[in-house]
């Protein structure tokens, strides 16, 4: 889909639709909304005046223009009230807005600047938050479906300004929304694929070729090499699946000469079967998206590569699939982590954790500081804090509040968990130095204890995606199936580092 700003009068462009908006509480329409009413002879006035327009939030309502204006329709979005107007509602109105207009056979749109002026909503700050709601709740995954005949897509958004003033602003906003927006999407492609397409390999693969495309540097790390670095816990994972395992390691060197970088690592469980532990049979297709963090990470390192912020990022993402078999890992062995300490399994199915103790010591290897590691690690997280936020977990307060500031930059939300010591206690074995699940009790908690161990004193937070990784309706920015969350989260946070140092992106 091509967005794209233009300066003009609203009420003249020639697509199928154009979008105005509507707060709540008005008993007049402003702005642009006003002079496409005085084009159709006040029949948005009178609409308000019936109490059929109210501006409520996320309200929709198509007025047929009946030739009195080039286009055929004027989609009026309910804003809701101005004081509660944010661009978490602008992103979602226009998702919502996107989404109506594609029910309705429209091909082209045109739509003003949503929000801009209001609330104190920069105009460049809307135009990017309308590209990413339109992009992302357009998003559809087709892959191995035949496309209905009767469907249409919504090919052309045009956001029209009549202050020319405006118009760069306008621009880098939409330049910056698509980034974003495509790199959740890409994120939504892998992680929606199935298991037997998206293999270990066939993820290492898309990673080398976005990479390519991206200018970053790829290594793909294979079963040898892991076991030449000592890396037992991946490797018992993986020991149960006929699926060779792929450790993938992304460059992007934004701050060439420099030494140090953000490290970005993912959970990369292509299938989840849970091992021995096996889990339950109800659902499990779900467990092809397992993979989600590292699908994440990997997006994240698409965009961060095509903004080209002055910073050096590096992506780890161990890659394998977690199956029963007469090779499977078993309740009881003990491992040995890339960094020594060895690990007792209690059960298999706690193997998010085992995968990234080795992710994690590489990183440190690697000497990568501050790290954020992203994971459905645990469905407790659930339990916690539904399908609203990422939880997280760190030592170190200060690279946690930078990543609040980034979730909140993104519309992507994160509560604090906490990390007191008392919680390690349940993760003691008595037969190694840890064991990989300390009970039902605190278990997002506990298994974030495990990831610690493997970080040690290096700057740290954990994000545990697993209550925000997939959807089953839609909902503003959100379609069913995979969510593309925290991508945008990972870029902002590369982004903000690199201005802390003096040096904005320069796409």
């Amino acid at each position: 889909m091509q967005i794209k700003v233009e300066s003009g009068d609203i009420t003249q462009q020639s697509t199928k639709a154009i979008i105005v908006n509507l707060l709540e509480g008005l008993s007049q329409p402003a702005g642009a909304t006003a002079a496409v009413d005085g084009a159709l002879d006040g029949a948005i006035s009178r609409l308000i005046a019936d109490g059929d327009l109210r501006g409520k939030y996320n309200d929709l309502t198509l007025v047929h223009t009946i030739g009195k204006i080039p286009t055929a329709g004027v989609l009026v979005v309910g804003l809701g009230k101005p004081e509660e107007l944010t661009l978490d509602r602008v992103r979602d109105v226009a998702a919502n807005a996107a989404r109506y207009l594609r029910r309705q056979r429209c091909r082209s749109a045109a739509t003003v600047a949503h929000g801009a002026g209001v609330a104190g909503l920069e105009a460049e700050a809307c135009a990017q938050a309308i590209a990413e709601g339109t992009l992302m709740g357009l998003y559809t995954f087709r892959r191995h479906k035949k496309r209905d005949e009767d469907e249409t897509d919504l090919e052309e958004l045009t956001l029209v300004e009549e202050d020319a003033s405006k118009l760069e602003a306008l621009r880098r906003g939409v330049e910056l929304g698509i980034v974003l927006a495509e790199a959740a999407n890409f994120c939504r492609d892998l992680a929606n694929e199935p298991s037997n397409v998206l293999t270990p390999s066939e993820m290492a693969e898309r990673a080398r070729a976005m990479a390519h495309e991206a200018g970053l540097e790829c290594q793909i790390l294979e079963r040898k090499d892991m076991e030449d670095l000592g890396m037992g816990a991946l490797l018992g994972v993986a020991q149960g699946s006929q699926q060779p395992p792929k450790l993938i390691v992304l460059h992007y060197r934004g701050a060439p000469g420099e030494e140090g970088a953000l490290g970005l690592v993912g959970k990369g469980i292509t299938f989840d079967a849970g091992g021995i532990s096996i889990k339950p049979s109800a659902g499990m297709e779900a467990m092809k998206g397992d993979m989600s963090g590292g699908a994440a990470i990997i997006a994240a390192m698409r965009a961060i590569g095509q903004l080209r912020p002055a910073i050096n990022v590096t992506a780890i993402v161990p890659a394998t699939e977690n199956m029963p078999s007469g090779s499977a890992l078993k309740p009881g062995d003990v491992l040995r982590a890339m960094n020594g300490k060895t690990i007792e399994i209690i059960n298999t199915d706690a193997e998010g954790r085992l995968i990234l103790a080795d992710a994690l010591s590489y990183a440190r290897r690697l000497g990568l500081s501050p790290i954020v590691d992203v994971a459905t690690l645990t469905g407790a997280i659930s339990v916690a804090l539904g399908n609203v936020a990422l939880g997280a977990m760190t030592n170190d307060e200060a690279v946690l509040e930078k990543v609040k500031r980034a979730a909140t930059a993104a519309g992507e939300k994160v509560w604090q968990l906490p990390m007191y010591e008392e919680y390690k206690e349940q993760i003691k074995s008595d037969v190694a130095d840890m064991k990989n699940t300390g009970g039902r009790a605190a278990g997002s908690i506990t298994a974030a204890f495990l990831l610690k161990e493997f970080v040690e004193d290096t700057p740290w937070v954990h994000l545990d995606m697993a209550g925000v990784d997939n959807y089953d309706k839609e909902k503003g920015v959100m379609v069913k199936g995979a969510s593309g969350i925290p991508v945008r989260t990972l870029v902002q946070l590369a982004l903000a580092l690199a201005e802390e140092r003096g040096q904005p992106a320069s796409k």
